[in-house]
């Protein structure tokens, strides 16, 4: 959550020195407010400038604010926005993702009965869960990095172009889930 002048900050400094870095060609964010932050979305507009593929998590939240839709700075056009979704057939958010026009892609982050994608924890070595519009965005943004790396000489449009065609909706945008799930072997071979 953003809500401190020192988190704002630190953020908006981070984006605009990330935008000036010629190494970085992606930005994944898995921050969110439910409004706009003025300084950020500066930050987020110079960094898209600087030809920057900008990914954000759509919002993962508990039931009582899940009403809220694409969360701030994913609801931004500069951004690419992320969430959730539930195992099986069609497309259902996870218990906690956040859904919405302004989302562009999912990712699978629960099986059925809300039962969140195990991973081993890092410092136990114990079963653990994840899940979310935070690792969902973070998931794509490693699918871009892999497409961008075969073809390093395209742009940020050609890339997201490249993971639409490869996305399960595509080349109509759902209003809930946007293009869907990205089959990443389609997007990093091609057709």
């Amino acid at each position: 959550m953003l809500d401190g002048y020192h988190e704002r900050n630190g953020v908006a400094n981070a984006l605009k020195a990330l935008g000036n870095r010629s190494d970085v060609k992606i930005i994944s964010m898995s921050i969110g407010y439910p409004w706009s932050i003025g300084k950020i979305e500066d930050a987020v507009k110079y960094a898209y400038s600087k030809g920057k593929l900008i990914f954000a998590a759509g919002g993962t939240s508990t039931d009582f604010t899940n009403w809220y839709g694409v969360i701030f700075p994913a609801s931004m056009n500069e951004t690419v926005a992320v969430t959730g979704i539930e195992e099986g057939v069609g497309y259902e958010e996870c218990d906690v993702c956040h859904t919405g026009s302004k989302i562009d892609f999912t990712v699978v982050m629960e099986r059925g009965n809300n039962n969140h994608q195990p991973v081993i924890g890092f410092y136990t070595g114990e079963a653990n869960y994840f899940g979310g519009s935070s690792v969902a965005t973070a998931f794509t943004a490693g699918t871009a990095a892999l497409v961008w790396s075969k073809y390093p000489s395209w742009n940020r449009d050609q890339v997201l172009q490249r993971l639409k065609e490869a996305s399960a909706f595509y080349p109509t945008k759902n209003s809930d889930f946007g293009y869907g799930n990205i089959d990443a072997l389609k997007a990093v071979r091609g057709y």
